[in-house]
């Protein structure tokens, strides 16, 4: 399979997720602190976002792993790591306070670069700074 190929497939689905955050106001972190906000002005509409990606995700994913290979790779990559820890618990509950605080997941930030203000750039340089400082932790301590 050509390189380019695989290059245009990636940019035309992170086209469509990005395109699906914007119509969806996901890049918008006070329509997430919203719905965040239960006990206040509590907003359910991304729910609604989450069941809808969820449902696709429950339909396609059957059919997809019927094949032999995925359309554009050379196998499945699956992860064979199953059961919940203490490192997936603790990775959940940092990463929905930083949600909460910042009102951003990855995609929705790295989608909303493209506004380039002052507060998405320092969400994101905090976002890059406590990505490498997790890997430089569990190459270099103990998990």
């Amino acid at each position: 399979m050509s390189n380019l190929i695989r290059l245009l497939a990636t940019l035309a689905a992170g086209t469509l997720f990005g395109l699906g955050l914007g119509v969806s106001q996901m890049i918008d972190p006070a329509k997430v602190l919203n719905f965040l906000d239960i006990f206040g002005n509590w907003d359910p509409t991304l729910a609604f976002v989450m069941a809808g990606g969820l449902a696709v995700n429950a339909i396609a994913t059957p059919f997809i792993l019927k094949r032999q290979r995925p359309l554009l790779a050379e196998y499945f990559r699956i992860p064979s790591k199953v059961e919940v820890d203490k490192r997936i618990v603790i990775g959940g509950i940092i990463f929905g306070i930083g949600w909460g605080l910042a009102g951003y997941c990855p995609g929705p930030l790295i989608t909303s670069l493209s506004f380039a203000n002052l507060d998405i750039l320092i969400t994101f340089a905090a976002f890059v700074l406590g990505t490498f400082a997790t890997r430089w932790v569990l190459a270099h301590g103990k998990n």
